[in-house]
């Protein structure tokens, strides 16, 4: 094993023990990171990474719309949006065995076009979905399990805070990624649909047999009511695609959308809106702290010479651009039960995309591929942060067995999709390349 090797995976290993011992990511980063540049190049490379390589991330226009993002999902939720979804939803799908179920899953997929956030969605619809759920006599595990799973859709459809930060890291187009991102989101919600409606014939006690009622509003007044909703992800989605605002601009319009929503709907005041901006100032500085440990982090593998020995031995081994991406899988479905979601995206990116690079993989198919694995991270037991959400929203009402049993059937359909994707390249490629500059 070379120097370059095994420095690289003392790093990594650091990391990850650093990270058990109960120390945020962003200092376990930052520190190997610093340590390990200091160790390759020195002092006065370290000193100058350390001056330039933060200004360069926070000054950078582009990366802008990580806030804005954040902000028109905190205001989105104030709002009362995914009360009005979930309404819609739930008398779309009243008389289909199973309907709650389906009904989360479909306002869970249309709210993550305006969140970016799937601890956020978790949470949102295990205070409105699980009650309802549990009223009517639905098993709490299955419940729960699709609150958290369906939760995790906002990974994947834009605007996605994790797509975000996958073109913060491989400096791939964000725009791409979030146009891509579109196809894989509803591709997975329908096969959500289509999973639920076989577990509920093949064990129908999870469900109850007469469907709840629903009120007298019509169906033309029902979409109405989530216009706003529609609207707002259409001018968001539908500015990136062609190309007449940058992600950043979107994400601002968007969040002055959600504004406007909320003010006409009489759900904000000053106190509030200043509580949403703060919040989402603070989750954007720690955001930024996290990515700016990767990227130290990062710099420490490329320069330590790590990044170009592995791929120079994946190349030895001539791998498949499907062996790899199976292993990929394998790797990320292991990690996903120990560690956190953002850990995963920073610790194996910087050298897992190169290794991609090489293999002729197509920057935005990994991207996608990633968050997608990522996404089933998410709600695998025991660290699944999507689980965890849900247990905290619903005030720990749900024992962490009960879900844990409670989501499997997810993670199967979430695991099926995934093979779809890699089968089918172009359900992530399509959409970017028919973007317009």
């Amino acid at each position: 094993m070379s120097e370059a090797i095994f420095l690289g995976l003392g790093g990594i290993l650091s990391v990850l023990f650093i990270g058990a011992l109960g120390v945020p990511v962003a200092y376990a980063l930052m520190t190997v990171g610093i340590v390990g540049m200091w160790y390759v190049g020195g002092f006065s490379f370290l000193e100058t990474t350390v001056k330039m390589l933060p200004y360069a991330i926070l000054s950078n226009y582009s990366f802008a719309v990580i806030p804005m993002f954040l902000l028109m999902g905190a205001l989105a939720s104030a709002a009362e949006i995914t009360t009005e979804l979930y309404a819609f939803a739930n008398r779309l799908l009243a008389r289909v065995r199973g309907g709650l179920l389906m009904a989360t899953v479909v306002a869970s997929a249309i709210f993550a076009a305006i969140s970016g956030s799937t601890i956020v969605n978790a949470s949102v619809f295990t205070r409105i979905a699980l009650p309802e759920m549990r009223k009517f006599g639905y098993d709490l595990g299955v419940s729960a399990g699709c609150i958290a799973a369906a939760g995790t859709f906002a990974a994947l459809i834009p605007p996605s805070i994790s797509l975000v930060i996958v073109g913060l890291l491989t400096e791939a187009s964000i725009g791409a990624l979030l146009i891509a991102g579109i196809l894989p989101g509803i591709l997975t919600a329908v096969m959500y649909i289509i999973g639920i409606g076989i577990l509920v014939r093949v064990r129908p006690g999870l469900v109850p047999t007469e469907r709840p009622p629903v009120s007298g509003i019509s169906h033309l007044q029902s979409l109405l009511s989530i216009g706003p909703a529609i609207l707002l992800m259409f001018i968001v989605l539908g500015g990136i695609y062609t190309g007449l605002m940058f992600p950043s601009s979107a994400g601002a319009v968007g969040a002055a959308g959600a504004l406007l929503i909320a003010i006409m709907r009489r759900k904000i005041n000053f106190e509030k809106l200043w509580y949403v901006i703060r919040s989402s100032a603070g989750s954007t500085a720690t955001l930024f702290f996290i990515v700016i440990g990767g990227l130290f982090f990062s710099r420490f593998l490329t320069f330590g010479g790590f990044i170009h020995e592995v791929t120079a031995l994946v190349s030895d081994w001539q791998l498949t651009q499907v062996q790899f991406l199976i292993a990929l899988s394998i790797l990320y479905l292991i990690l996903g039960m120990f560690l956190d979601t953002l850990s995963i995206l920073l610790v194996t990116i910087p050298f897992l995309f190169p290794v991609a690079v090489s293999l002729g993989i197509d920057e935005i198919w990994f991207g996608i591929l990633v968050v997608k694995l990522i996404e089933i991270a998410a709600i695998t037991p025991p660290v699944g942060l999507n689980l965890f959400a849900v247990m905290g929203a619903s005030e720990k009402r749900i024992p962490s067995k009960v879900i844990m049993i409670g989501v499997i059937p997810f993670i199967v359909i979430e695991l099926f999709t995934l093979g779809l994707i890699i089968y089918f390249p172009a359900i992530s490629t399509w959409l970017p390349s028919h973007m317009m500059n």
